[in-house]
């Protein structure tokens, strides 16, 4: 497979800009230095008016998972009850990393459901420290209320920490007017730099916990990147990965060039051009949803056709040129997902369901190609 040719379709990672990869290229300079300050004051510059918030960000040498781990222990302990929404991949990760450092008080619903928000509200009541969720959960293609569990979080007086590492520089996320305590996002999601770096903002309610904590995580210690980001000239408290800042910094100033609400109109419409595609070939949505959840604008979750494992439709496309991913431990074989996040464009989607046509064709499961593609056109056409 030729690796250059290949179209990179799925929810992370996601194609990286010629300008990006050449940032890498830079040579390697004193990470203690006043040009690596510059580059980590403005990254954290242009990631505060995408997080839309006033609080302190951070840039971990690490992926979302990194940043997930360093809020949740640096702000629970023993002790510490942690509310742990789950209702997909993310969320249960989110759940196993709370359960390292805190007690844990699940509250699950079934992978690709929605979150209720009577039983949040009902577990809130009993007292927590702090509540998580996956604002976008991709392993399931649903957009979780991260609003409305800002406003129980902050009338139960618990930290609101936000998975939002497919969510944040793709759709609207206000991490202030929400009440997030501490948001999290990935490199390799939708601002589309390399893997390997995690962005963490934290507000100043987070912070009072953080410092009152008598353990924390050592490398991913949030009081530690803020001491050294409060420094006269900025800096990480370990080693940071050099050449990923350099692509991060390229990458954001793309974001900034594109204008985030012109992004977040283009990942949104991409995502409807694919479910206008495929309610054309007739497959459905994988989600469930209520008032409150929404499709994810970034990754479109759908349900493998009835005799057709998502796993063959994934194969398929892949010796056609295509990345896509399938389903996720459970969900493995019941459902395949197109992810549409980055600097993907509409012709990138095109060809994506083009190809998507010819193998369900081969399978027998539509009898022509065209609906598909065409559905998606007329979206597309609308940017």
């Amino acid at each position: 497979m030729d690796l250059e040719d290949t179209l990179l379709m799925m929810p992370g990672p996601v194609p990286v800009a010629p300008r990006v990869l050449r940032a890498m290229s830079k040579p390697m300079i004193n990470h203690r230095s006043a040009e690596f300050a510059g580059i980590y004051t403005d990254c954290r510059g242009i990631l505060a008016d995408i997080f839309q918030t006033k609080n302190d960000i951070f840039l971990l040498s690490g992926s979302g998972t990194a940043g997930m781990e360093a809020a949740v222990g640096s702000v629970a302990g023993s002790g510490d009850k942690v509310i742990a929404i789950e209702n997909g991949k993310f969320g249960e990760r989110f759940k196993d990393l709370a359960a390292l450092y805190a007690e844990v008080v699940p509250l699950e619903f079934e992978w690709g459901l929605p979150v209720d928000l009577e039983k949040v509200k009902e577990k809130l009541e009993e007292g927590a420290k702090a509540i998580t969720l996956v604002h976008n959960e991709t392993s399931a293609g649903i957009m979780n209320p991260a609003e409305e569990i800002g406003k129980l979080a902050k009338k139960h007086d618990a930290l609101f920490i936000m998975d939002g590492v497919t969510s944040l520089g793709g759709d609207e996320v206000k991490v202030d007017e929400w009440g997030v305590d501490i948001a999290i996002v990935g490199s390799q999601k939708c601002l589309a730099a390399p893997p390997g770096m995690a962005a963490v903002s934290v507000s100043e309610k987070a912070f009072e916990a953080i410092n009152g904590m008598k353990k924390r995580p050592y490398y991913n210690d949030l009081k530690a990147y803020k001491k050294s980001g409060d420094k006269p000239r900025p800096e990480t408290p370990y080693t940071p990965a050099i050449p990923l800042f350099y692509a991060l910094q390229e990458a954001l100033h793309i974001v900034k060039e594109e204008g985030m609400e012109a992004r977040i109109k283009r990942h949104r419409a991409l995502s409807e051009a694919v479910r206008a595609a495929a309610d054309a070939m007739n497959i459905e949505m994988f989600p469930q949803l209520n008032e409150y959840s929404h499709y994810s604008n970034t990754v479109t979750a759908m349900k493998s056709p009835a005799g057709i494992d998502g796993e063959d439709i994934k194969n398929d496309m892949k010796k056609r040129g295509v990345i896509i991913a399938g389903g996720q431990e459970r969900l493995k074989g019941k459902i395949f997902r197109i992810g549409s996040m980055g600097i993907v464009t509409g012709r990138d989607v095109l060809s994506a369901i083009q190809q998507l046509e010819i193998v369900l064709n081969k399978r027998g499961y539509i009898d022509s190609v065209g609906a598909g593609t065409e559905a998606a056109a007329r979206v597309i056409d609308r940017l």
